[in-house]
């Protein structure tokens, strides 16, 4: 078995090349990272319940389970030396279950705290950091109250699930109080939520941070464009002032130092119109508006997360050059694949899923340039994402 030294609160003191990481998930995160930790010289084995998963196909072996089958997380735990993650709707207590088995050196406080909107936005507020205003809501009468202290327009969230605006409702006013209230008589229930007020953001933003137990480091700030709550387009750099600069960069680092942080922790933000920084939500992996620093930065986040699990040093990411990467989903596949012959510039990336559907996530394209602002209209004259305008 290749040399591992543990440290007792699960992190890894070194993993050598040649050990396994097991990854549970098989989806386009796990296989970037698959392919980032290959060239460091690591095996993978992925848990995923699709045979020949994205992540498979660049994968060492596959355990074919759902993501709650404990025998299954117990063969992966078994046949690696590291277990990782590359979404966060994985069961904790699994996990816990199986520690005495392999290492998790991100542990499980991050994923129950990342599950939970009430623990996040309680860690977040509770380490210095601004949220929007909200409160926990496990009722119509505490909605309304809530509603009451908050106002509208707001944003009602399940606490739990959830992402690419699944699980939230706006209310713009008390029609749309009424039609949710009518919607739990109906079902006869209303699942533990949150309440949160509406943020007039100037943008949406995010910024990635990577730690490995003890040293942590931050990539730029980026600019992200939303379509139907999915994201469009990143844009990096953001083009901030300094001030927002470093207003993103401490409170990444406090909130990574908070979790003692191993792999990569990615930050959605609100920036508004007076400079203040707001975070909306926390993701404990990989994150889709980071895909840009595999072309665009001397690190891309999935060497930095490898790293980070595997106890390695971690070098300062750099920004190579400005870059705008788009997503391309699966309405977007057939028109893209038609250009690619008439765009060198354009860095395809496809994340091997059989079946291509609508809004689904198939793949990105980065381009490097100059002038992000050219970039993005080039991208769009291309006429491929004319159903996103």
């Amino acid at each position: 078995m290749p040399s591992l030294s543990e440290e007792t609160n699960g992190r890894i003191a070194y993993l050598e090349p040649g050990s396994t990481i097991g990854i549970v998930g098989g989806g386009q995160l796990g296989r970037m990272m698959a392919l980032s930790a290959r060239q460091m010289g690591f095996r993978i084995g992925v848990l995923d319940p699709t045979p020949d998963c994205p992540t498979a196909q660049v994968a060492d072996f596959q355990v074919t389970a759902e993501y709650d089958d404990v025998a299954a997380i117990r063969e992966l735990a078994e046949r690696s030396d590291v277990l990782t993650y590359e979404f966060e709707n994985v069961d904790a207590d699994a996990l816990d279950d199986v520690r005495h088995l392999v290492a998790i050196p991100q542990g499980t406080d991050l994923l129950r705290v990342t599950q939970d909107r009430v623990h996040e936005k309680t860690f977040i507020n509770e380490h210095g950091t601004e949220t929007a205003p909200w409160r926990q809501v496990d009722g119509i009468d505490q909605l309304e109250a809530a509603i009451g202290e908050i106002g509208y327009p707001s944003v009602l969230k399940t606490r739990t699930g959830g992402y690419d605006g699944h699980g939230q409702t706006v209310l713009h006013g008390p029609e749309d109080f009424a039609a949710v209230r009518e919607r739990a008589r109906r079902e006869g229930m209303f699942p533990p939520s949150i309440l949160e007020g509406f943020v007039d953001f100037a943008f949406e933003a995010s910024i990635l941070v990577a730690g490995n137990g003890r040293d942590f480091v931050t990539f730029p700030m980026v600019r992200n464009e939303h379509r139907n709550n999915i994201l469009h387009m990143t844009i990096a750099p953001a083009a901030v002032s300094p001030q927002v600069e470093r207003q993103a960069h401490e409170l990444a680092v406090r909130l990574a130092k908070g979790f003692e942080l191993s792999g990569i922790l990615a930050i959605e933000l609100f920036v508004t119109k007076d400079d203040r920084v707001i975070v909306n939500e926390l993701a404990p992996r990989p994150h889709n508006s980071g895909h840009y620093t595999i072309e665009a930065c001397s690190e891309s986040q999935f060497n930095e997360h490898i790293r980070g699990i595997a106890g390695w040093p971690l070098p300062q990411p750099k920004l190579l050059s400005p870059a705008v990467m788009v997503n391309v989903l699966g309405q977007h596949v057939a028109p893209t694949r038609a250009l690619i012959p008439e765009h060198p510039e354009w860095h395809l990336h496809d994340y091997g899923k059989a079946e291509v559907r609508h809004d689904r996530k198939m793949g990105h394209i980065t381009v490097l340039c100059d002038d992000t602002q050219a970039a993005v209209a080039a991208l769009e004259a291309t006429g491929c994402w004319d159903d996103l305008r």
